[in-house]
């Protein structure tokens, strides 16, 4: 192996997007950065994300940062892309495999903000560390492309849900609103969705009728599995790590 072929570190990042409501009521998509708590770009916001120990899976590492920094455990969890520009941290040379996750809201409620951990509107963030800010731009590109022709919405939503959250949730991603007539007709003739035999009760008005997807085809390509071992702890120099123990520690409201 040549000698300057070991110096380059391997790590993963994830974005993970939720729906949130901002001032006004509307949902609009967010997602949850870390305050870093060493050099390189020292008290800088950055995705979640680590260094790969060397007995772990990509994605093992990935989930294993994401519960360490912010607690989430997401059902959806697919690699997005490899980001390893030669300049793209100032100490060595570091190739991000980037992660990408949808929550839905109660799985979101696992983040608790505080100090080193906070929510963001995706569309109106700070100067990140690293190229986290092109990582970040890049994963809404897929996000909204992809909801132009998939099924990606239903990482959003409950088993059931009304035709109402479902286009709540397009014109999230989307950041348009949608005719209300035409969403239904055009998902209605999709046949990725199926009317049950349930509605919301409670209301004033006619119920909405409850809908679910037509099967379970899975969201998500993970690429072939690869068995996780049981993992060492993380050397604490880890250039590209951010904070985990202080989540538990400094996080409080």
């Amino acid at each position: 192996m040549p000698a300057d072929a070991a110096a380059i570190g391997l790590a993963v990042s994830t974005v993970i997007f939720a729906l949130r409501p901002d001032d006004h009521g509307a949902s609009q998509v967010w997602i949850p950065l870390v305050r870093r708590i060493r050099e390189p770009h020292l008290h800088r916001w950055a995705l979640p994300g680590g260094m790969v120990r060397a007995d772990e899976s990509l994605e093992g590492a990935a989930r294993r940062n994401l519960g360490e920094t912010t607690r989430l455990e997401p059902t959806y969890l697919e690699q997005l892309y490899a980001f390893g520009d030669v300049d793209r941290s100032p100490d060595r040379r570091l190739v991000s495999i980037v992660y990408w996750a949808l929550v839905r809201p109660d799985e979101a409620e696992r983040v608790e903000p505080g100090e080193n951990v906070r929510w963001f509107a995706a569309d109106e963030l700070p100067d990140l560390a690293f190229d986290h800010n092109r990582i970040v731009d890049y994963a809404l590109w897929r996000l909204r492309t992809k909801m132009e022709y998939s099924r990606i919405a239903r990482a959003f939503l409950g088993e059931q849900f009304t035709l109402a959250e479902l286009r709540e949730v397009h014109e999230a991603v989307l950041r348009r609103p949608l005719d209300p007539a035409n969403f239904r007709r055009q998902m209605e003739a999709s046949g990725d969705i199926v009317a049950t035999d349930q509605v919301v009760t409670g209301g004033r008005h006619r119920p909405p009728r409850l809908y679910r997807y037509a099967d379970d085809i899975p969201l998500v390509d993970a690429g072939p599995r690869t068995p996780n071992r049981p993992a060492s702890q993380t050397p604490a120099s880890d250039p590209d790590r951010t904070p985990s123990t202080t989540h538990r520690t400094d996080l409080q409201d």
